[in-house]
């Protein structure tokens, strides 16, 4: 099976949207990070199964439970918030167990899953909790060959066969993220939980493009100018003139900015397609805006800018964008704000198993 993660309004492409059209391309599950999200789905009319992995005390428990919403639960005060919410709303609360195999974040630690499953197992038992799932995270899948990989490999294995021990039969094990799922066959349970590649994106770049993985990127990112204007050489540009003019030239204005997600320090390194060709954003990156250099080419206001999208169309990428900016391409992608109009283009797939377009 495939849990499509959704988390952050879908990595910023629409948190709906997303969930459906991966439900649509064949995924059984959907993985969000709050409640919040996995009772938006619901609310949206999506009934498949759905893991909410960050909760903490005083968490909407009773809502989640009643609404068939799978909780990721790190230690026993959690089970025991679960079994009251439980009670309360008279419905069996369905659970998965989560272990911290080395990556250090959320998860009960080896040395105290044996009391987190002891406790699961007492309020399955009771008939207040159905563990429906057991999984942890890798800390280095994006570097395939790292050690870690084999050692969390074999402490989640170790932890499944004490959960068996104790009683636990979940449904469903995972491990697999996006770059295990892609170069690590190994680490597939009964569940693959695939996050940035459902996007399109790489989760190595380092190793392999998105083009290389046969890897469609799901968004670009467009705007149009808003002003053309002529300028002499030596013409400062934007704030503190981090840009100077070498002579005289074109330059568009473009309304985008970092309120809308466009990295501030995506000044002077920022690649944009624009007037025909490869340009670099000139000079600072404003709240609300930016410039471009067009030097002598023919354009005018309305004409497209293209900020990212698909490298086999000649468009900059988000991988591009988190090179000059030295991030990742999540964040590229998580950080375009809601001032940014998002056009949604229809998905069908035929009977006879044609791509979508």
């Amino acid at each position: 099976g495939v849990m499509a993660v959704v988390k952050a309004d879908g990595y910023g492409h629409g948190l709906v949207q997303s969930a459906t059209a991966a439900l649509a391309g064949g995924a059984t599950w959907l993985g969000v990070a709050l409640v919040e999200e996995a009772m938006q789905l619901r609310q949206a009319g999506i009934d498949q199964p759905i893991l909410a992995w960050l909760v903490g005390p005083g968490e909407q428990w009773q809502e989640a439970i009643e609404s068939s919403v799978d909780l990721s639960l790190n230690a026993p005060w959690a089970v025991e918030q679960v079994r009251s919410a439980a009670a309360r709303a008279g419905r069996v609360a369905r659970v998965q167990l989560k272990v911290d195999t080395g990556l250090g974040r959320g998860g009960a630690p080896r040395d105290a899953w044996p009391d987190l499953v002891d406790a699961a197992r007492k309020a399955e038992i009771d008939g207040l909790v159905q563990v429906v799932g057991i999984w942890s995270h890798l800390a280095y899948a994006d570097a395939p060959g790292h050690p870690t990989i084999d050692r969390q490999l074999s402490a989640f294995t170790s932890a499944l066969a004490e959960a068996d021990k104790a009683g636990l039969k979940p449904d469903v094990r995972h491990l697999a993220n996006s770059a295990a799922t892609l170069t690590r066959p190994d680490t597939l349970f009964d569940l693959a939980r695939p996050g940035l590649a459902v996007y399109g994106l790489s989760p190595i770049p380092q190793e392999s493009t998105a083009e290389q993985l046969q890897l469609q990127p799901a968004m670009s990112l467009r705007a149009r100018f808003s002003l053309v204007k002529r300028v002499p050489a030596g013409h400062g540009v934007s704030y503190m003139h981090k840009y100077v003019t070498k002579k005289e030239t074109t330059l568009g204005l473009v309304p985008l900015g970092y309120a809308d997600g466009i990295p501030r320090n995506a000044t002077n390194v920022g690649p944009v397609l624009a007037a025909g060709g490869r340009r670099t954003i000139a000079g600072t990156v404003c709240m609300d805006q930016f410039v471009l250099d067009l030097d002598d080419s023919a354009v005018s206001e309305g004409d497209e800018v293209v900020l990212f999208g698909s490298a086999a169309a000649g468009e900059p990428t988000a991988d591009d964008w988190a090179s000059a900016t030295g991030t990742i391409s999540y964040e590229i992608v998580t950080r375009i704000g809601p001032r940014v109009h998002r056009r949604y283009i229809a998905k069908s797939l035929s009977d006879a198993g044609g791509e979508a377009q």
